[in-house]
């Protein structure tokens, strides 16, 4: 029986361990989230020798936010220990290029493993357990194969069936609770203070700057919803489905904000003054990129 942990997966970032995959594969723009532009390929001009950030208790004040709420769920290591056995980029210059295009690969694995992995601890969900650990062995097992076989892998019909597994899931543990639809839907700066969003379904939904506070996001299904700047001051996430802490340090919030037993609540909320109400962050370096659960792209900052 494969584990289900995500400690036991992996996937839980190790920057330690890692050759600081994410500030050189990914490229950014210089914006309310970065101070500058960069490539992807190029390092990042705050990198150390040693792979460490010489800014990183200093990011948000630098005009660096954007790292702040990036999240690799373990690839950064996983690709630097066990793809490529240890051997760093500056090592090894010649496995630079393929070490930056298996990146992006095995964090959208990763990120599936991670949904996979909170399928299988929804009890309401015991019904299609067995096809959710043979989708995340299967899934653990791609994230293994060689650097070559990895860097031309298409993952997009591996992810649509995993998809269709967590959905599956997300809506048995919905059942009954007749929540709202709003999957995909727009809902840049709504006003949904203190809305019944419980059990609705938000997959892929745009909540960039949405007032959420004091809303009921109890079982809430939140799988790529982009809440970039949206205001949870007081909302309740106990149980919501597929949330991760990516979303969260994209977000607003404060010390009432209840979170689910899996998640931290990030050091900078409370921090933020309300002029930055609508600014929110772009989701880390590479933003553009498609989310593995969903598929669609998230927008640029508007």
């Amino acid at each position: 029986m494969p584990a289900t942990n995500p400690r036991e997966l992996g996937l839980l970032a190790d920057c330690e361990s890692c050759f600081g995959l994410c500030c050189v594969a990914l490229p950014f723009s210089a914006s309310a989230d970065f101070a500058m532009d960069k490539d992807a390929g190029q390092p990042c001009h705050n990198l150390r020798e040693d792979f460490r950030c010489s800014i990183h208790t200093r990011l948000r004040e630098r005009g660096f936010a954007g790292c702040t709420v990036f999240d690799c769920f373990g690839a950064g290591q996983k690709v630097s220990q066990v793809t490529f056995e240890g051997r760093s980029w500056r090592e090894e210059p010649g496995t630079a290029r393929q070490m930056y295009a298996v990146f992006p690969v095995m964090r959208q694995l990763h990120e599936l493993l991670w949904y996979l992995a909170e399928a299988l601890a929804l009890q309401s969900a015991r019904p299609i357990h067995d096809a959710l650990r043979q989708a995340l062995a299967e899934t653990e097992r791609l994230t293994r194969e060689r650097a070559g076989v990895l860097e031309k892998m298409d993952v997009t019909a591996h992810r649509g069936e995993v998809n269709e597994l967590l959905l599956r899931a997300s809506e048995l543990e919905r059942a009954g609770l007749k929540g709202r639809e709003h999957r995909g839907a727009d809902l840049i700066g709504a006003r949904l203070k203190g809305a019944g969003l419980r059990g609705a379904n938000l997959r892929g939904a745009y909540l960039i700057g949405a007032d959420l506070r004091g809303t009921d996001l109890r079982q809430a299904d939140l799988i790529g919803a982009d809440l970039r700047g949206a205001d949870l001051s007081g909302a309740d996430l106990t149980g919501a489905i597929y949330l991760t802490q990516a979303q969260l340090n994209a977000a607003r919030g404060d010390a009432a904000t209840r979170l689910p037993a899996t998640l931290t609540r990030p050091a900078h909320w409370g921090e933020d003054s309300p002029a930055r109400h609508d600014q929110g962050t772009n989701g880390g370096p590479g933003t553009g990129r498609r989310t593995p659960a969903t598929g669609r792209r998230r927008p640029r900052r508007r």
